[in-house]
């Protein structure tokens, strides 16, 4: 029989896995663009950093999941293209 947390860490690579494809397939499909992708990375790296108490996990969590989201980010940009989003 699994320990809870080997349960806990299949659901989330199962999540992951969803999620990743998700964006994937928006991406795909114009849904989304590269500058919004790198909107949602930024404030994916921004939550991480400010360490806030309204985030549901531990800091390392947090930080793994910005590391995740930048990695996606890249892939999306490399694989689909399109225009970055424009500094101000």
């Amino acid at each position: 029989m699994a320990a809870p947390a080997d349960a806990d860490s299949g659901s989330s690579d199962k999540a992951l896995i969803i999620l990743q494809s998700l964006l994937c397939l928006l991406r795909d499909k114009n849904v989304l663009s590269r500058a919004d992708i790198e909107e949602l990375r930024d404030l994916v790296q921004s939550r991480a950093a400010s360490r806030s108490k309204d985030l549901p996990c531990c800091t390392e969590s947090a930080n793994a999941a910005a590391v995740e989201m930048r990695d996606l980010g890249d892939y999306i940009g490399r694989r689909y293209g399109g225009k970055h989003r424009r500094t101000q």
